[in-house]
């Protein structure tokens, strides 16, 4: 079919600005909607996008919202990595090298988790058959001296991949915590060897995924928040070593340099450590950044459900 005139378009595009009251609404809102919907009319035309089409596509979208899985369609579609991509060279352009990478967010933190000084015990509720995990390190500055008052916040999934608060079968902030460290920056917790997780069986990012010839799965991993004043907000995660999908995360966010080495210390070895069970091992230092004025900000305060 021969492609409609871009007069029509033009015409269509301008009749919507002329709706438009000046000195009303907000001007930075109108630029972008403007220039979203110029490039959306003009897809349609060049792609021969159907009515038919776009309304299966409101339908969609209608239902993603109402299944609340926004979050995981801006992973799946690497929007939040694009988003990474752009703090990153903006982060360039001020002359700030990050150490520690930073990652995805995910749609699934919950502000208020519990606090505790330099270690924590992340099951509010024992993991049956999980592989004990216990993760340590020390939070950095540039130089690599410890951060006094540095705060870890982690969340990760249960065996069946599932995180608490979105799971209701969970204690509110299971496998959720927040390690306040002292002088010597340490930090650490226990855990177990978590999973990779799958969007919703037949959701709306699943349907999309699976239309686009793509899994909607993630590798095993941990998430992790690093604030302390003074200091740029880190946003990370880190893969768990050998997970088959390490490197074919559907939502983009696995960083060679987030994959560090676990180890495996058996029951006999345990004593050495001053353990008393056979477990994993991974130590992993976290690398913050001073505040520098004038930058770009390195995070974007978006809204997180809250207990």
């Amino acid at each position: 079919m021969k492609r409609i005139d871009q007069k029509r378009i033009d015409e269509t595009l301008a009749l919507i600005k002329s709706s438009e009251k000046e000195g009303a609404g907000n001007e930075r809102i109108k630029t972008i909607v403007n220039r979203l919907l110029e490039d959306l009319f003009n897809a349609m035309a060049d792609l021969d996008i159907t009515s038919e089409e776009m309304w299966k596509a409101c339908d969609w979208l209608t239902q993603t919202g109402k299944n609340n899985e926004y979050g995981l369609v801006f992973a799946g579609l690497g929007i939040e990595k694009f988003m990474d991509v752009q703090m990153d060279w903006e982060d360039e352009q001020a002359g700030i090298e990050n150490k520690t990478p930073r990652t995805i967010e995910g749609p699934l933190y919950v502000a208020g988790s519990p606090e505790s000084t330099s270690y924590a015990t992340l099951e509010t509720e024992p993991e049956p058959n999980g592989e004990r995990l216990f993760m340590s390190g020390v939070v950095r500055d540039e130089k690599g001296n410890p951060i006094p008052n540095a705060k870890v916040e982690i969340w990760h999934c249960n065996l069946k991949g599932l995180y608490s608060h979105f799971d209701s079968s969970q204690p509110e902030f299971n496998l959720r915590r927040a390690i306040n460290v002292v002088e010597d920056g340490k930090y650490e917790f226990k855990s177990f060897v978590p999973v990779g997780y799958a969007c919703p069986p037949n959701g709306s990012t699943d349907t999309l995924m699976q239309l686009l010839g793509r899994h909607g799965a993630r590798p095993a991993h941990i998430h992790f928040f690093v604030t302390a004043p003074g200091y740029r907000k880190l946003t990370t995660q880190i893969n768990i070593e050998g997970d088959p999908l390490t490197f074919d995360d559907f939502a983009f966010a696995t960083r060679p340099e987030l994959v560090p080495h676990i180890e495996r210390i058996s029951a006999e070895d345990a004593a050495k450590y001053g353990k008393d069970e056979a477990f994993a091992k991974i130590n992993f230092d976290f690398n913050m950044v001073h505040e520098i004025a004038n930058a770009a900000p390195g995070e974007n305060h978006r809204s997180h459900a809250t207990a």
